[in-house]
């Protein structure tokens, strides 16, 4: 394939080796983002397959605990890799990375269970978990970079907003395949061993992904400042230890990616969390809706990204932070409406309080799940959060014992960890509905969208994938624009992995963890809007317009 130069200006459509460039950048990160999720998808039964020898609520927070490893690991990936990238090139980078990224998974599939090979089996995977959380953070900024700097003069953003569909697209496949599984094999085999098949297909997509990275050349714009001998030698030093290229690392991460990062994860993870875990719809139909939403809107990626090069990335991403932040809450609210109007209704009149002393009442604040409450307040509240009851926490006279009200009824509470039947009876009387009751957007099939709460449901998801696209689609150009050549593969994936691995990886368990906490299914959504008006702010006053900037400076 012939070298395509990078300063070239055409008023025509792509060439071919530009779409061979996309293609291949593309469908590898699509292949490295199916990985990735394939764990987050499938968490609980890898709990119980790895993390067996523990009980139940405590392998599902292993099994948890793995897969945030892999999001907290990004960063150090993309500063290993990401020096790498700028020393030695580009194509060579991002091919090692999705040759870790495969195979990691793929040995996933094969690993023995706890049952057979005992603490070795937990060890590995979560060797497993670190390697993948590491190649992604590498990946990123390698195909992000390496279309950019092919692309012509003012259509980078058109040109990598490709690159930005590939994580949709990989959450996108990964939940086909796992259905597609699922249905074929059924809930008991899949289970069983079923639940490998996701992970060794996965071979077949590394192949094809490594045989079209294979037939790349390096990006002109790296290799002409290699070739004129203009290449960083210690690029991590001159990214972070020189203040003035480590202040617009603190900018774009501060003043765009950490924005970007919650507007993201909020909109397809938490909103899928938000469904299961909260409304109470079974995991199928979740699945479905999240789908849908995800076809329906993943074509917006190009529409911005387009839009970016004609009036500016940053209006466009800061755009999409505040209406997010600004229509979380309405969002989410219509969600409940329509997806489960008995919980709805029951939130609003049903009054259920826990009377405790303050001095027996903890912090239920528990992100990663590793905290054990056992003080009578705690458990009483904690249970309530679980089986998604709002309630609210009324002081007691010191020394007095802990008491659950339902509309001012007292109802005798056992200090029960897990359960506690006599309470859920009485919420359930007084109007909360029993879990699984979400029959008004309950899908049999695939196509099973026409009623009118699913079809209600699935616009309102649709909107919330919007934002996505907004703040999405347009930031691997300004990433790559912020940053000169030498360095640019270093600086641009930190700010990216800590906006998305921490603040985003991060965000679910978090959220749910301050619905815990505060009694309220809505006080999670706390978490993305408080970090996308920072960005709005930080961005507004800091962050630059980079769309007509030369990338080709050194």
């Amino acid at each position: 394939m012939s070298t395509l130069a990078a300063t070239s200006v055409r008023s025509s459509g792509m060439t071919k080796d530009e779409r061979f460039v996309i293609l291949a950048s593309s469908l590898g990160t699509v292949f490295e983002w199916y990985d990735f999720y394939l764990y987050g998808s499938l968490a609980a039964i890898i709990g119980a397959q790895f993390f067996s020898a523990y009980p139940p609520a405590t392998r599902d927070i292993f099994a948890l605990l793995a897969f945030a490893a892999g999001f907290l690991v990004r960063p150090f990936g993309a500063i290993v890799f990401g020096r790498v990238g700028d020393i030695v090139g580009r194509k060579y980078t991002f091919l090692v990375t999705i040759l870790i990224m495969g195979l990691s998974t793929f040995i996933v599939g094969l690993l023995p269970n706890a049952a057979t090979i005992g603490i070795a089996a937990p060890i590995i995977l979560i060797s497993l978990r670190l390697l993948q959380g590491l190649a992604l953070g590498g990946e990123y900024g390698g195909a992000a970079t390496y279309v950019a700097e092919h692309a012509p003069p003012g259509k980078r953003g058109y040109y990598t907003s490709f690159i930005q569909t590939t994580a949709t697209l990989g959450l996108f496949l990964s939940l086909l395949v796992i259905l597609a599984t699922r249905t074929i094999l059924g809930e008991a085999e899949f289970a069983k061993w079923g639940w490998r098949i996701p992970f060794l297909v996965s071979i077949a997509l590394l192949g094809v992904s490594v045989w079209i990275r294979m037939r790349l050349n390096e990006s002109p714009v790296f290799q002409k400042m290699k070739d004129e001998g203009k290449s960083s030698k210690a690029p991590l030093t001159e990214a972070f230890g020189n203040w003035g290229n480590a202040k617009i690392v603190l900018i774009a991460l501060l003043g765009a990616v950490m924005g970007q990062g919650v507007v993201w994860y909020t909109g397809q993870f938490y909103a899928l969390f938000f469904l299961q875990s909260i409304l109470k719809v079974d995991g199928y139909t979740s699945n479905l809706l999240i789908a849908w939403s995800l076809l329906l809107g993943t074509g917006f990626f190009i529409v911005f990204g387009w839009l970016s090069d004609k009036i500016g990335r940053k209006p466009i991403i800061l755009t999409g932070c505040l209406i997010a932040a600004l229509s979380f809450f309405p969002i989410f609210r219509a969600i409940t409406t329509y997806a489960n109007p008995a919980l709805e209704k029951a939130i609003e009149t049903v009054k259920v309080q826990v009377v405790a002393d303050p001095a027996g009442c903890g912090d239920l604040f528990n992100p990663v799940g590793t905290r054990v409450f056992t003080a009578p307040c705690d458990t009483a509240r904690a249970f309530l959060s679980q089986s998604s009851i709002k309630y609210s926490t009324v002081k007691a006279p010191a020394g007095s014992g802990v008491k659950v009200m339902v509309n001012d009824k007292e109802i005798p509470y056992t200090d029960a960890k897990t359960s506690n039947p006599a309470v859920l009876a009485a919420a359930q009387e007084a109007g909360y509905p029993k879990a699984g009751n979400a029959e008004v957007v309950k899908m049999s099939n695939p196509f099973d969208i026409f009623k009118p709460a699913t079809a209600a449901v699935i616009g309102l998801l649709f909107i919330l994938v919007l934002f996505v696209t907004m703040v999405y689609g347009p930031i691997a150009a300004m990433l790559v624009e912020l940053f000169p050549t030498k360095i640019r593969y270093t600086s641009m994936s930190l700010p990216y992995h800590i906006g998305n691995g921490w603040f985003g990886g991060l965000l679910p368990a978090t959220a749910f963890a301050i619905v815990a906490s505060t009694g309220d299914i809505y006080a999670g959504l706390w978490y993305p809007i408080v970090f996308a008006s920072i960005t709005v702010v930080v961005g507004l006053i800091f962050l630059p317009e980079t769309k007509n900037v030369d990338i080709s400076r050194t």
